[in-house]
């Protein structure tokens, strides 16, 4: 059997996993990073992209994750993010409503540069939603 350390992952919904796992792979702002059994202590702010557990038993579960924090220290490892939401869990009608809602206020003439920028976002976080949603 594959080596595990502690994981916990928290969201501002509250716990999200909390337990022994081989590995979680998630979007750093410096790019993609996984961490295994015996990393270094690390810290580093979390992106906006696909994240995957692989748990004690080896199955895997796919997540959205979107900002927070990753922090591994003395062989545990902590995931805070500011969303995490399980591919099993995503409403897809919903990220599907959110995407064409912001491309149709890109699409206006005349939006502001702020108003472009926070649209934008929201158009990012949908289609990170949706790619998790397919790696079920």
């Amino acid at each position: 059997m594959a080596s595990t350390f502690h994981l916990q992952v928290v969201s501002l919904d509250g716990e999200m996993y909390h337990g022994q796992a081989q590995s979680v792979s998630c979007r750093t702002i410096h790019g993609d990073l996984a961490i295994l059994a015996h990393h270094m202590n690390y810290c580093t702010a979390i992106g906006m992209g696909p994240a995957t557990v692989v748990m004690e038993d080896g199955s895997r579960r796919m997540a959205a994750c979107i900002g927070g924090m990753l922090s591994v220290m003395n062989g545990e490892c902590r995931l805070m993010a500011t969303t995490w939401e399980w591919s099993d869990e995503i409403d897809v009608e919903r990220a599907e409503a959110s995407k064409a809602k912001a491309e149709e206020r890109m699409q206006h003439t005349g939006i502001s540069e702020r108003d472009f920028k926070m649209a934008e976002a929201k158009l990012h976080r949908a289609l990170v939603r949706l790619g998790a949603a397919k790696l079920k």
